[in-house]
């Protein structure tokens, strides 16, 4: 089931956040990751957040910020695989009529995912802060 972002969630959505930007941006110091979790755990409350959960268990989660841009889709390690992203992007999809993102370019799987879900790339970008290759993606109902 999907629904919203609850209070009581920050801090399973929080080390789901926190261990899956380590495994999948690999290219980027885990500590980058840590030192920014006091930050990110005060903005998700303020975002517009998805839980996907199953039997009470929270398995992955979906951040809107600006109305229309995915901040990121996250999904514990052991449930991925198994539909959750793409349920979750199919579930903001039905809502609205256009997304963007970015993805970095050495996170094969994720641009794998968003292209297989129709996103396009609208430019690419060279990120300042690590300077990694990465792509402006959008989707278009």
């Amino acid at each position: 089931m999907i629904r919203e972002f609850r209070k009581i969630d920050l801090d399973e959505i929080m080390q789901i956040w926190l261990e899956t930007n380590i495994k999948t941006h690999n290219f980027i110091s885990k500590k980058y990751w840590e030192n920014n979790y006091s930050l990110v755990k005060e903005i998700i409350p303020k975002s517009k957040v998805y839980v996907f959960e199953e039997n009470n268990k929270i398995k992955g989660f979906l951040g809107i910020v600006e109305e229309n841009y995915i901040a990121g889709i996250f999904v514990k390690e052991e449930f991925q695989n198994q539909g959750i992203g793409k349920k979750l992007i199919d579930f903001i999809k039905s809502k609205k009529e256009n997304l963007f993102l970015n993805v970095y370019n050495k996170n094969i799987r994720a641009k794998k995912f968003y292209f297989s879900n129709d996103f396009k790339i609208l430019k690419e970008i060279k990120d300042n802060e690590f300077k990694e290759k990465e792509f402006l993606l959008e989707w278009k109902k």
